[in-house]
């Protein structure tokens, strides 16, 4: 019922910035939480970012805590990634996702592991030294 389209990747040296974006389709996002997913290659998908149905909580990995900001516009049915100080480490496939909303927290990685769950195809980002 929810179709994702990401887009924004690219190509950026290292210390540079990237705004992700992620487009919904089929239903509002209001009824989702949302969260970025990144897979380098030959590594497991992992966890960037989420952030609850109404923007009010966000949760990051360490690894990128400081640095990506997630935020959303449910009129626009946008899901955003703000990266900043990008580092090599950082080059992935970046993944949206989006899970049924639970509550007022933001949403746990397992959250997103669920039938009901609806996952992008992923937009590339390389971040070069």
């Amino acid at each position: 019922q929810v179709q994702l389209v990401e887009s924004g990747g690219g190509l950026v040296q290292a210390g540079g910035s990237l705004r992700l974006s992620c487009e919904a389709s089929g239903r509002t996002l209001s009824s989702y939480d949302m969260g970025w997913f990144r897979q380098a290659p030959g590594k497991e998908r992992d966890f960037v970012a989420g952030i609850n149905w109404n923007g009010g909580s966000t949760n990051y990995a360490e690894s990128v805590k400081g640095r990506f900001t997630i935020s959303r516009d449910n009129a626009k049915n946008t899901v955003y990634l703000e990266m900043n100080n990008l580092k090599p480490e950082d080059t992935a496939l970046y993944y949206c996702a989006a899970t049924p909303a639970r509550g007022p927290r933001a949403p746990q990685p397992t959250n997103f592991m669920t039938q009901d769950d609806y996952w992008g195809q992923g937009t590339r980002v390389t971040v070069s030294s």
